[in-house]
């Protein structure tokens, strides 16, 4: 058994880690255009960009890797994710969070618990529609970085470097896909040592959807305990 010290840390960088997949995410379904540092680097991610905003939805499934070495935590999850427009559902860790573009819907069968909320424009950490449009509108320099082949595909790196000293990030190297302009994976290296991978197995667009696909339906979850913030 791990001496509670140990359990301690793991539990921040597991925390941690669950704020640095929000990131990620938004910056998988929401990559828009900002102060010019680089103008290639530009030119791709508009690219990367009007390519996104050309689909009516998208469904990716993705591989997320925690990696501390000091810590000695390597540890590896998958999930998956559906949006369309200001909507979306995340499956990630057991949890699946819903947002219908109001609220909020997290789902924890663990717990059997639901916690609605609704979002507050003003905390910096809410997942927003606007911030899903406006995120690296400021607060990055960018560089076009290096280029690798992944199994006969063209992966072009952008790197992404905070311009916040407060930032717990050190760096994130973006990785594009340069024949399709899809994002195929996401590193995060954070200032305590801990780097993130976020890879994308699956990218799937304009797929069928259900009319209840960003719809939190109560009856699902009879037995569950119903906690609304607002």
């Amino acid at each position: 058994m791990k001496i509670k010290i140990q359990e301690i840390t793991n539990n921040s960088i597991m925390k941690m880690s669950k704020k640095y997949l929000q990131v990620a995410i938004l910056l998988l379904l929401s990559i828009t255009s900002v102060q010019a540092q680089d103008k290639k680097a530009k030119d791709l991610l508009n690219q990367v960009t009007a390519k996104i905003k050309s689909y009516n939805n998208i469904s990716i499934d993705f591989k997320y890797s925690l990696n501390n070495s000091k810590e000695n935590i390597n540890q590896d999850s998958k999930g998956n994710v559906i949006m369309k427009g200001n909507q979306y559902v995340l499956n990630f860790m057991g949890v699946t969070k819903i947002f219908d573009g109001q609220k909020t819907y997290t789902i924890v069968p663990e717990d059997e618990e639901v916690t609605i909320s609704k979002v507050n424009e003003k905390d910096d950490n809410a997942i927003t529609p606007s911030k899903m449009l406006t995120f690296f509108n400021s607060g990055y320099k960018y560089t076009m970085d290096i280029v690798q082949n992944v199994k006969g595909r063209k992966i072009q790196y952008i790197k992404l470097v905070p311009t916040s000293g407060k930032d717990q990030r050190k760096e994130i190297l973006l990785g594009i896909d340069a024949q399709t302009k899809h994002i195929y994976n996401l590193i995060e290296t954070g200032k305590n040592g801990t780097k993130t991978t976020l890879t994308v197995n699956s990218f799937k667009t304009n797929q069928p959807l259900s009319k209840n696909q960003f719809t939190f339906v109560a009856s699902k979850y009879p037995k569950y305990y119903i906690n609304k913030l607002d």
